[in-house]
C-alpha cells in the first residue's frame, strides 16, 4: 500500500512539476536609460513596453505562458550596456530584449546577442549602423522598429532644402557615436545634392554653453540650424540662438521631440521640425487607446508622455516579438528570428500596422511612409502642417 500511495505522490510531483515547468514565464530582458539626460527617451520606452506585457498577459500571454520583463538602467553608457547584455543572456536566461536608446550603447552590447543567436528589438536607437554590425554574418540577430537615420536625413534635408529653399547649411552634433554618425548621414544627402554645410560644429553631452558653436554658424551666413543630439543640449542651442538674437529655423532628429528639450527651450523651441513616427494625438482608435491607457498608468507631467515616440516604439516593439515567438511555437533564438524574419500576420500597432515588416535581407520595420515632420508648439509636438 505504501509503495503504491509513494508512486502515486512521485507520480502526482512529477505531474505538478511538468505543468510548472510549461508554465515558467518568458523572460525578455528590457535595457535603456531610465537615469540622466536620455531619461525621458528610456523610461517612455519601458512604460510603453510595460502596458504592452500587461495586455498580452491579461489576454492569457504567448504560448500559454505570461511575459515576465526583465529591466536594466544602462545609464546611457556602452561599458554599462555590455555587462547588462552579459547578465541579461547568461544569468536571467532571457529570450529576448528589446529597448537600446543610445546608438552607441546598442552598438558595444548587442554583439552579445549576436553571439549568443537571441533576438534583440532595438526600439528606439536609430544609428543607421545598428541592424547592419552583422550583415557579413549568415545569420543576423539584430532588428529595428525605430526611423533610422538614414530615414531621418533624407527627410531632415528635404524639408530644409527642397521644401524650404535654404541655401546656408550649418549642423551641430553632439560628440557621442549617435550625434557623428547621424552627422554623417546629413552630410551624405547634402553631398548628393553637391552642397556642403557652411558649418560643422560639435559639443559634448552636459555642455551648457554653444555660443561659441551657434557663433561660427552665425558668421558663416548658415540661414537653417540642423541638430543631431538629445534633449538638453538641444535645449541649450535654442536658447543660445535666442542670446544671440540669431532667429533662423532648427530642424533635426527626432530627438527635438523630448520633454527636456520642449520644457528646456521654452518659447525658443516653438517652430523646431523633426521626424517622428509617432505624435501624441488621438488620431485613431488604437493610439487614442494606447494614449489613455499611458497617461493612466503613469499620470506623467501636464498629461505629455516624456517620449512619445519612445513609448509608441516601445509598445509596439513588443507585439512583433510576440507574434515571432507564437508563429515560431518557441522560445529559441533561432526559431524567434526566423519568424521575425516571415511574420504571416499583420500587427495591429501603434505607430503602423506591420505587415510583413522584415525579411531576411532587412530588419527595419519603419520606412520613409511611416515616418512625418512633427512641429513643437507652446509646450507640445503637433503634426507640421
Amino acid at each position: 500500500m505504501n509503495f503504491k500511495l509513494n508512486m502515486l505522490v512521485a507520480g502526482l510531483a512529477l505531474g505538478f512539476s511538468a505543468s510548472a515547468l510549461a508554465a515558467e514565464p518568458i523572460k525578455i530582458g528590457v535595457a535603456g536609460p531610465f537615469t540622466g539626460g536620455s531619461a525621458p527617451m528610456g523610461v517612455s520606452m519601458r512604460d510603453g513596453v510595460k502596458l504592452a506585457v500587461a495586455d498580452i498577459n491579461a489576454k492569457g500571454g504567448v504560448l500559454g505562458r505570461q511575459i515576465q520583463l526583465i529591466e536594466r538602467d544602462d545609464e546611457a553608457k556602452p561599458e554599462r550596456g555590455v555587462q547588462i547584455a552579459q547578465e541579461l543572456i547568461n544569468k536571467e536566461k532571457v529570450v529576448a530584449t528589446v529597448g537600446y536608446i543610445n546608438t552607441g550603447v546598442a552598438l558595444a552590447s548587442q554583439r552579445f546577442y549576436q553571439d549568443a543567436k537571441i533576438p534583440v528589438m532595438n526600439n528606439v536607437a536609430t544609428g543607421s549602423i545598428i541592424t547592419k554590425q552583422f550583415a557579413d554574418q549568415p545569420d543576423n540577430y539584430i532588428f529595428r522598429n525605430s526611423a533610422n537615420d538614414q530615414i531621418q536625413s533624407q527627410m531632415i534635408i528635404k524639408e530644409a532644402v527642397d521644401n524650404r529653399k535654404f541655401k546656408k547649411v550649418a549642423i551641430l552634433a553632439d560628440s557621442t557615436n549617435y550625434g557623428q554618425l547621424g552627422r554623417e548621414d546629413l552630410e551624405k544627402v547634402l553631398a548628393g545634392r553637391n552642397m556642403k554645410a557652411v558649418a560643422v560644429e560639435k559639443y559634448n553631452i552636459k555642455d551648457v554653453d554653444m555660443t561659441a558653436q551657434l557663433l561660427k554658424a552665425k558668421q558663416a551666413g548658415a540661414d537653417v540650424v540642423l541638430t543631431y543630439g538629445i534633449g538638453p543640449e538641444l535645449a541649450q542651442i535654442a536658447n543660445g540662438m535666442e542670446k544671440l538674437n540669431w532667429k533662423v529655423p532648427l530642424i533635426g532628429s527626432w530627438t527635438l521631440s523630448m520633454a527636456n528639450f520642449i520644457d528646456n527651450a521654452g518659447k525658443n523651441g516653438n517652430g523646431t521640425r523633426m521626424p517622428q513616427t509617432f505624435i501624441q494625438d488621438p488620431n485613431t482608435p488604437k493610439r487614442k487607446a494606447f494614449i489613455d491607457a499611458y497617461i493612466k498608468a503613469y499620470n506623467p507631467p501636464q498629461g505629455r508622455m516624456p517620449s512619445p515616440v519612445s513609448a509608441a516604439q516601445g509598445y509596439d516593439s513588443i507585439y512583433l516579438l510576440a507574434a515571432a515567438i507564437k508563429q515560431a511555437g518557441s522560445t529559441d533564438g533561432p526559431k524567434v528570428k526566423a519568424a521575425l524574419e516571415s511574420l504571416s500576420e499583420k500587427v495591429d500597432g501603434v505607430v503602423t500596422t506591420y505587415d510583413k515588416p522584415y525579411s531576411k535581407d532587412n530588419h527595419e520595420a519603419i520606412n520613409a511612409q511611416t515616418t512625418v515632420f512633427g512641429e513643437v508648439k507652446d509646450g507640445k509636438v503637433v503634426l507640421a502642417k
